[in-house]
């Protein structure tokens, strides 16, 4: 184990005696509040510090296994704790590692994903309604929650733009890192010679708001219209005017829902997404500033990204960011994103590692 990781444990070894001396202080226990804060303090660290006094214990045994080996009639009993030992040495490093890592506290959040056209005309708008679909059944494979706020349909199928709210556990964690730009190359079903075109959707992810942290939005910065929604029609077309946009004047952001029965609930939501865009549009703002320090593994997640290309020809889809590419198109297509979202996870939870040994270096 690399020193630096080795100082943040007893670290945490050391705080988790002060945590246990101060839930002991009548004083502490006396204000429930401090007392929830330092209790949850005390889960997380006692999760760190028991961990890694097992990682002491394996390496102890570690130890005594090699001093077996001079023994003949040992070694082979000394082979085998030594195999066990370095096995577990390396799952509870692995496991130690992740929980040093600084959490996202927008991790456990619901999300707002939006897909938006981009060049490529009909193509395009073609391929914002695959991903959309994508996404959706993604979302209904682990059991995630999907309601679409507005979709914008286009002429000869797909979509212009779709905004969907995914509520469900970690769902931002797991989604954060598909903000950016998806490239699709394939030949069209117009393409009388057979040429290749590219084409090209943006992707954004944000958390959906706190209502105790969301920003305040001042009503006289704020343009509300309303307007029928569209559809396909059927037994639940909108006859009245329930479909609302919110402009808010002083960024030009816009957000609109047409989804829900009533225009009070339309309002509620288009509010909501606005408020997520706006805070999205901040987070975007501090990402550009850090990056000008140091540039993201997996990226700032701003929308002109070129973070993944999807290969008809090939069956190839590729992640630029973390240079992984697999040879399973279809089934990526079909909701089967596990593989891509653990590699990326995989490769933050690396360079946040970095960050931290360069910190301790510091």
């Amino acid at each position: 184990m690399k020193p630096f990781l080795r100082n943040q444990l007893e670290r945490h070894a050391r705080r988790l005696t002060e945590l246990d001396f101060l839930l002991s202080r009548a004083d502490i226990m006396a204000d429930m509040a401090q007392y929830r804060a330092i209790a949850r303090e005390h889960a997380e660290v006692t999760q760190v510090a028991g961990r890694y006094a097992r990682y002491l214990q394996r390496e102890a045994d570690l130890a005594g296994a090699r001093q077996m080996l001079a023994d003949p009639d040992l070694a082979e009993m000394a082979q085998e704790e030594i195999a066990s030992s370095l096995a577990e040495l390396q799952q509870l490093q692995d496991a130690l590692q992740r929980l040093l890592l600084p959490k996202d506290p927008d991790a456990a959040r619901n999300a707002f994903l939006e897909i938006r056209a981009g060049t490529g005309g009909d193509e395009s708008a073609l391929f914002a309604g695959e991903l959309t679909r994508m996404y959706t059944r993604h979302a209904a494979s682990v059991g995630w929650k999907v309601e679409v706020l507005s979709e914008s349909a286009a002429e000869l199928g797909g979509c212009k733009e779709t905004v969907l709210r995914i509520e469900g556990e970690q769902v931002y964690g797991a989604l954060q890192f598909e903000s950016g730009g998806h490239r699709v190359q394939r030949v069209p079903a117009t393409e009388t010679q057979g040429r290749i075109h590219t084409s090209a959707c943006t992707v954004a992810v944000m958390p959906e708001p706190d209502a105790a942290q969301a920003i305040a939005l001042n009503p006289a910065e704020l343009r509300i219209d309303t307007f029928r929604a569209s559809g396909a029609g059927g037994q639940h077309i909108n006859k009245t005017d329930s479909a609302v946009r919110v402009v808010h004047l002083p960024t030009g952001i816009v957000a609109e829902c047409q989804d829900g029965r009533s225009q009070h609930s339309n309002k509620a939501r288009a509010l909501q997404v606005l408020q997520a865009r706006i805070q999205e549009k901040e987070r975007s703002e501090r990402a550009a500033r850090q990056a000008a320090l140091r540039k993201g593994l997996v990226g700032s997640g701003e929308r002109s990204d070129r973070i993944r290309t999807y290969n008809f020809p090939q069956g190839r889809i590729t992640d630029h960011r973390i240079h992984l590419t697999l040879y399973k198109l279809q089934q990526v297509l079909e909701g089967d994103l596990d593989e891509l979202l653990q590699a990326l996870a995989h490769a933050r939870q690396a360079e946040q590692l970095q960050e931290l040994e360069r910190g301790a270096g510091a």
